[in-house]
């Protein structure tokens, strides 16, 4: 997946987790999957949990968070 390519995977929708970036078609956002990570879960554990999303939406939801980071530094 490209630098931009995941952005066919995020969307935000005032209507939706109150306009946080999410995977589109699920109401999980990108700080939820991040989250996850972090408490250590792994990708398979993630991906078992919620069947809705695939290794590109966990892929997407990281180049998310790290393309924001870069632009506010």
């Amino acid at each position: 997946m490209n630098d931009n390519q995941y952005l066919n995977y995020i969307e935000q929708d005032p209507g939706k987790r109150f306009g946080k970036p999410c995977i589109k078609g699920t109401r999980l956002a990108v700080t939820d999957i991040l989250e996850m990570l972090a408490e250590g879960l792994s990708q398979s554990e993630i991906l078992a949990d919620h069947p809705n999303l695939n290794a590109e939406h966990i892929k997407a939801a990281l180049l998310y968070a790290a393309n924001h980071i870069k632009g506010a530094a």
